[in-house]
Parts: structure tokens; sequence; C-alpha cells
């Protein structure tokens, strides 16, 4: 059985590494992937939109006493009143059917009345409201302008808090990824989109934010640190700053996942749709998303943005001289050469130590990289006591 606590110490401390960064392609093609699938559902079977955006009229037939057909029923009761188009018709909470069908004001009792003699219920247990499509519209415009200033104020505030525009693009950009699964997902699967869904949508890009922030800000003190140090390249360092909160982010994740999925089971069997359902189900699939796309995607391109800066850059070239000048001084401080096949211990910060064999057991056991010969080498012996 795995230690999961062992694990995630493991990974915190560097003994055990998850290379994100060098493998960097595989995921951008994995998105890239997923983006196209996403793409093409929005262009070629489009958004389910709700009645609140195109308008309509809905009616709920309470307290009705059995569901069997209720589709064909609405259809044919609503056909009967002389409303033409298509008909949506949903179950509500097991004896509540919805039916949605275009605008006919005129039409309005005698669906009533339809409806009514179809389910065998009284006429006053059929509610009906008209909604108008300019109140879809209101909101939809209102969404649009609420994601533009969140954006640019996202942009601000990561580029001051940063010091650096690049984070806050690789933030936008894992943000943006976020979003068009999460509707290339409504799209494919013809999830209806309200006013709900769309609050969903801005909640979620406020939680992928929030994820991506707390890998960032580890990989700020990393990277600061290997610039100070200079014993880690830019790469390497962010890598492990990844690594590091890898377990916090699947964690956060998954408790954040359970509650959601509670409510979603709940809204499928019992409730059916509204405005719980609507909610629970746009931030299950963006949270999922938002952890993804914080972990594959926003550090890896960040370190790519920033590869040909000249301090990235010599700070490479620093780490890989000194680590091949290191290898070097080892194998003739070492009593005994190294030869080619002889192995190599990985220490934390992911320099290459070369592995001795220990003077009492035998086994190899790694040489420390400030290890020097000679007698400053051996250890001091106590001080003489004074008489």
């Amino acid at each position: 059985m795995i230690n999961f606590a062992q694990f995630g110490n493991d990974l915190y401390t560097g003994r055990r590494s998850i290379d994100f960064v060098q493998r960097r392609k595989t995921w951008y093609v994995f998105s890239a992937v997923l983006l196209a699938i996403a793409l093409s559902g929005i262009a070629f079977k489009g958004l389910n939109f709700g009645i609140e955006f195109r308008g309509g009229m809905e009616f709920r037939v309470l307290d009705v006493t059995t569901t069997q057909d209720y589709e064909a029923k609405a259809q044919a009761a609503v056909s009967e009143a002389g409303i033409p188009g298509s008909v949506t018709t949903t179950l509500v909470g097991g004896d509540t059917v919805r039916v949605q069908t275009e605008t006919a004001q005129d039409k309005t009792d005698a669906a009533r009345t339809t409806l009514a003699e179809a389910f065998g219920v009284d006429r006053a247990g059929i509610s009906s409201t008209l909604i108008g499509p300019s109140w879809g519209a209101a909101v939809s415009e209102q969404a649009i302008r609420g994601l533009i200033v969140f954006l640019v104020l996202v942009t601000i505030v990561m580029a001051l808090y940063f010091r650096t525009w690049k984070m806050a693009v690789a933030g936008l950009t894992a943000l943006l990824h976020d979003l068009l699964i999460t509707v290339g997902i409504y799209s494919l699967f013809g999830f209806e989109i309200t006013p709900s869904s769309m609050i969903g949508f801005l909640t979620i890009l406020g939680y992928s934010l929030y994820d991506t922030v707390v890998v960032f800000d580890k990989v700020r003190e990393n990277t600061a640190e290997a610039f100070g140090t200079k014993r880690m390249t830019y790469a390497g360092a962010a890598n492990l700053a990844v690594n590091q909160t890898l377990v916090r982010s699947i964690n956060t994740t998954v408790v954040a996942l359970l509650p959601i999925a509670a409510i979603l089971f709940v809204g499928f069997t019992m409730l059916g749709p509204g405005t719980l359902l609507d909610l629970s189900l746009a931030l299950f699939i963006g949270i999922g998303v938002g952890a993804y796309s914080s972990i594959f995607i926003a550090t890896p391109l960040l370190v790519q943005l920033r590869r040909k800066e000249p301090a990235v850059v010599d700070l490479e070239r620093y780490v890989a001289r000194h680590t091949a000048k290191r290898g070097a001084v080892d194998e003739r401080s070492t009593p005994g050469a190294r030869s080619a096949g002889e192995p190599v211990s990985v220490g934390a910060d992911g320099v290459g130590e070369p592995v001795s064999p220990s003077p009492v057991s035998g086994a190899a056991r790694p040489v420390h990289k400030y290890v020097q010969a000679g007698p400053r080498n051996q250890p001091r012996r106590p001080p003489k006591s004074k008489r």
C-alpha cells in the first residue's frame, strides 16, 4: 500500500521528483487535443442556452400522479394548443413536469387546458411564466463585462505581486484553458447553460486562479533561492515547486469536489434541473480542469516564457559548468578514480553526486559535493585539557 504521507514528504524534500517541466510538450499536446475537441463541439453542436437566454413560455404541471410517457404527453398537449416549435420537457422533483415552449401569449390558456387534460390534474395546478429574451441578453452582457474586468484586474495584480508580466500571462492562459474546456464539455454533452451556469463559470475562474497563485508563490520562493545560491537551474527550482505543492493541490481539489459531487447526485436523482444543479455542475467540471491546468500548464508555460532571459540563461550555464567541475574535483579527491560506469547519486537539489563505496560496509554512499581531500577532511582531535 502506498504511504501518501511519505510520498508527499519525499516530493517536498526532493527525494522523489515528477518531471512536470521537462515533459511540458506532452501536457501541451494533451491540452491541445482537449481544446480541439471542445472548440469543435462549440462550432458544430453549438451551446444549449436555457429559456432565460432565448426567451419563451414555461409551464409547470404540479402534483403529477404518473410520469409515464410525460414527454410525449407534453408534446401532444402543446401541439393541440397550437403552439409551434420545439418543446423541452423535464421532470423536476419526481412529481412536477416542466414544459418549455416558444413564446405564444395568446395560446397560454389553451396550453394550460390541454396540459391539465393530458396529465389528469386540475387546471389551477399548472403555472405559466413568460420569459423574454431581453432578460437573457442583459445577463449575458453583464457576465461578459464582469469577465473582462476580472481578467484585467487579475493581470494587473499578478504582474505587480510577482513583479513579472510573464507570470500573469501564464496564469491567464491557464484560466482561458479552463474556461474553454468547461464550455466545450457543456456543448458536447448538451448541458443547458443558464444564468446559474454563468455564475459557475466565473466562480471556477477564481478557484483556478487561487490554485495557480499558490503554485506560483512557491515557484517565486524557490527560484529566488536558486538565483542566490546558484545550485539549481530555474527550471529545476520551478519543477521542485510544483512537486512541493502537488499533494496540497490534490487534497484541496478532492475536498472541494466531494460535497459538489454529493449535490450533483441529489440534483440528478431527486431535485431535477434548477439553480443548485446548474451551479454545481459548472463547479464540478471547472474545479477538476482548474487543478489540472495549475499543475501541468501554468508552471511549464512560465518556465518556457522565461527560458531565454539573460539571468536564467546565465544561471543554467553556471550550474552546468560547476556541476561538471565539481564532478572532476570529486574524481580526483575520492580514493580510487570513478570509472565511466560507476553509479552517480542525484541529490535533492537535482545536481549529480558521485558515489563511492563505504569504508565500513562496502556499500555505495554519496560523496558530499563540498568534500575536500587531505588532512583538512580529517576529524579534529579534542583539545587538551588545561591543567
